[in-house]
């Protein structure tokens, strides 16, 4: 089966468990921006070997054309791109509180991201794991990593600036997203782990007091297995706030 049957085969598996239809785009980028709306708004359930099998083979392909980046350096880092593509133990997920993933058909967020990337598998884990119950603000899960690069991937929830201007309270909270998510990865053993900037964009924490409590949140945990921490950036003004505070340790 060439690849483009392949996609239409994973379409047609969606379509027919979401009971809806679409029509069926003749070109690669059309058949796979279809699959990934789909794969958006599919809902937890048993699924099929033969679906996995396609889905899992098609995704394989976009991690190898997207190019897997594999970090060798230890201590904190700063990696601009994205988080997708880093081959570590553990990437880090701002997550809503389902933690099922982002539920807009290709939405841009690093939730829709990262679970676009891993497969549904993802998703039925997260469900699995979660029975129905909302994630707390600062509390994580860990799952597999599926097709991803890295191993496993942390969800955390990140607190939700509405004023623009973070509490005392909320600026805790983030700080225990960071130590939620090392605690996991030190239980698991993980030597790994990329985070993202959790908060900011849609979330509206401010980027520099996000960054500052970040890096101060890692610094300050006792680390034992955990020895490579990358803080992954997406934003140029991202990566300038994260070189600026990480200057003495580069």
């Amino acid at each position: 089966m060439n690849r483009l049957d392949n996609l239409d085969t994973i379409i047609r598996y969606l379509m027919a468990d979401l009971c809806v239809s679409h029509q069926i785009s003749s070109t690669l980028e059309g058949r796979q921006r279809l699959m990934r709306a789909l794969m958006n708004i599919w809902q937890p359930k048993a699924i099929s070997h033969d679906f996995l099998a396609a889905q899992d083979a098609e995704l394989r392909m976009q991690c190898e054309e997207k190019g897997v980046v594999e970090p060798h350096d230890e201590g904190l880092s700063i990696w601009q791109g994205d988080i997708t593509r880093l081959k570590v133990d553990a990437i880090v997920n701002a997550a809503n509180a389902q933690a099922l993933g982002c539920w807009q058909p290709l939405h841009n967020c690093i939730d829709n991201c990262i679970h676009s990337a891993a497969g549904i598998q993802l998703r039925k884990e997260c469900h699995d794991l979660m029975q129905g119950r909302l994630l707390l603000t600062g509390d994580a899960i860990i799952t597999k990593g599926y097709n991803l690069p890295a191993k496993h991937v942390i969800h955390t929830v990140g607190p939700i600036i509405h004023s623009g201007m973070p509490t005392p309270e909320q600026e805790e909270q983030l700080s225990h997203c960071y130590t939620s998510c090392l605690d996991l990865a030190e239980q698991n053993g993980l030597v790994s782990i990329a985070f993202c900037c959790i908060s900011t964009g849609v979330f509206h924490f401010p980027s520099q007091r996000a960054a500052e409590i970040a890096v101060e949140a890692v610094n300050n945990y006792n680390k034992h297995s955990l020895k490579t921490i990358i803080f992954n950036v997406f934003l140029d003004k991202d990566r300038d706030i994260y070189k600026q505070l990480l200057q003495p340790a580069c």
